[in-house]
């Protein structure tokens, strides 16, 4: 690590490093690392303040979801070929022990990228942040903001599975589209539009009972500001002030769950390590009956486009979910010296 980022991350924040591929010692694998995840929470793990984990080391290799293949192994329940996800970070080959939530990928049920958004903790996210958090009902109108993102995308689609009428708040025509055409939202609004106020009174007159946060700032004031009585919010991010250099203030109309009886309740995924594999049944049927779109942004340039593709994420510059592939040298012989990206 060069620093710890102020603000937005740049070229400065990453150095990369190359080391000799690492052997697997007893009861490990080693994984040659194909596709790597890109999200919003990596900006909190990379500052001086811990959040729901410790922040990533000054000179560690950066902390990310990634999907590939088991290059050698020394343990009997991973195989050399077989395609595993896990928390293996930013480089070209990572080792495991297999006991921190690595999983066997069927790539017979959606592609490997899949296995980092639908399948992976975005699509976790989505499930446990509506059912037991937001506790959706069917009949209930569901407004979901950064809704053509990871998480969002997949969110919105389980509430209109659940029988629900959902608004997803984007930025720009075209994701609007994606969102009503392709994934079945009943309103998009556009954020770059207008008001965010009026277009969701136009869209919910009679108010919003649950309300999947994933942005905060502006749509979160507005969303408040037209709660159902006995709503919930589900507060899962706040990406527009990740990158902020201040202290951000908090909603001026917070008092609104004191008047509509309402609910606003943080949480993250890991919360419900127990009932991933609940999740991960639920989504794998959906996505096998066609009922869930998965929909993988991957983007190339391998270890070196990381900052770059990272950023993307702040700049509303992808659709559905981020992915970062690893390279195409990855398909041949192994090389001589791997990679890694360190925060």
């Amino acid at each position: 690590m060069a620093k710890r980022p102020v603000g937005r991350a740049d070229d400065s924040t990453w150095e990369i490093t190359t080391e000799p591929i690492p052997e697997p010692g007893d009861g490990e694998f080693v994984v040659r690392v194909e596709y790597i995840s890109l999200d919003p929470a990596m900006r909190g793990w990379i500052g001086e303040v811990p959040t729901y984990v410790e922040p990533v080391e000054i000179g560690a290799v950066m902390r990310a979801h990634a999907v590939g293949r088991v290059h050698a192994s020394r343990h009997p329940e991973y195989e050399v070929g077989q395609t595993v996800s896990g928390m293996f970070g930013v480089c070209e080959y990572a080792v495991s022990d297999g006991r921190h939530d690595v999983l066997h990928v069927d790539e017979s049920l959606a592609p490997a990228p899949a296995w980092l958004g639908a399948l992976g903790f975005p699509g976790l996210t989505a499930y446990f942040g509506l059912l037991d958090v937001g506790k959706m009902k069917p009949g209930d109108t569901v407004l979901i903001s950064g809704a053509a993102g990871a998480v969002g995308s997949i969110a919105g689609q389980i509430a209109k599975l659940s029988g629900c009428r959902v608004i997803g708040v984007a930025g720009g025509p075209e994701k609007c589209a994606w969102l009503t055409e392709e994934l079945g939202y009943d309103v998009a609004i556009d954020y770059k539009a207008g008001s965010i106020g009026k277009a969701l009174r136009a869209a919910a007159p009679k108010g919003i009972d649950v309300y999947f946060d994933n942005v905060g700032g502006e749509v979160l004031e507005s969303a408040l500001g037209h709660l159902r009585r006995g709503a919930r919010i589900a507060l899962c991010g706040g990406i527009s002030s990740y990158n902020a250099t201040d202290p951000q203030p908090g909603p001026s109309r917070y008092m609104q769950l004191l008047m509509k009886r309402a609910s606003l309740t943080g949480f993250i995924v890991f919360d419900f390590a127990r009932r991933y594999p609940e999740a991960y049944a639920a989504l794998g049927h959906w996505i096998r009956r066609g009922d869930v779109v998965t929909h993988e942004q991957v983007e190339t340039g391998g270890i070196e486009a990381y900052g770059r593709t990272m950023n993307m994420l702040f700049d509303g510059a992808n659709t559905g979910k981020l992915v970062l592939q690893v390279g195409d040298g990855l398909a041949s012989a192994a090389p001589a010296a791997a990679q890694a990206a360190s925060s």
